[in-house]
């Protein structure tokens, strides 16, 4: 008798609901996916990663708390044998760069889900890396995947502890507020926002919240 064949285990990470739901329908068309898990913040994808262990983990960029990209960085530091596929709206050179350097092996287009889906799952699960055509198309002129390493951008200045704070700052969470989410004293804050502050020359938290936005470490859509 055959050994059934063992299906791919995939985590869902996105902040919209009606998103999830439509990813969620093309995932369960493609033959021999199961979907173990869904998440709407970072947070709560690693606590999800942990627990259902999946082979792959298909995530957003833009989520609250903590984004898809300083996620993907724990997931792939704390769960090796997971594989990050970012799935995102931002058509933007930087954010490859970023993903890539954190350690995702894919960076899929939403538009492009429909017909780019099943070969994204299929090519990481195989060991390789997967960029949607049209990025692949736009890449093969510029820095080959080698510079990865190389590629440095306004939030490499920044530990991943400042970059988190600085998100939770910019979503209007307060000292006490930022040390409840993150398990640290509010002192521990303090130090933390100074010294981003002052690498930033950054100095009040208007100026962060601009900033923020400026590098896509929170999004404009509310």
């Amino acid at each position: 008798m055959n050994n059934p064949v063992k299906p791919i285990r995939v985590v869902l990470a996105d902040d919209h609901t009606l998103v999830r739901a439509g990813i969620r329908a093309l995932l369960e068309k493609v033959p021999g996916v199961e979907v173990v898990g869904e998440a709407g913040d970072g947070r709560e994808v690693l606590n999800l990663v942990g627990t259902r262990r999946p082979d792959v983990v298909l995530m957003d960029i833009a989520m609250p708390g903590l984004n898809g990209l300083e996620a993907a960085a724990r997931v792939v530091q704390e769960f090796p044998d997971a594989r990050v596929i970012m799935l995102s709206m931002y058509d933007n050179e930087a954010y490859y760069w970023r993903a890539l350097k954190a350690g995702a092996v894919g960076y899929l287009l939403k538009r492009a889900a429909t017909a780019e889906l099943e070969s994204a799952l299929r090519q990481v699960l195989r060991g390789e890396i997967y960029l949607s055509r049209e990025i692949s198309t736009q890449l093969s002129t510029k820095l080959p995947l080698q510079g990865i390493a190389d590629w440095k951008g306004p939030l490499e200045q920044l530990t991943g502890r400042q970059r988190e704070i600085l998100q939770l700052i910019a979503e209007g969470q307060n000292t006490k507020g930022i040390a409840n989410i993150l398990n640290v004293s509010p002192k521990t804050v303090e130090y933390h926002r100074t010294k981003l502050m002052d690498g930033l020359n950054v100095h009040d938290v208007p100026g962060l919240v601009r900033f923020a936005l400026r590098v896509g470490l929170i999004s404009q859509e509310g």
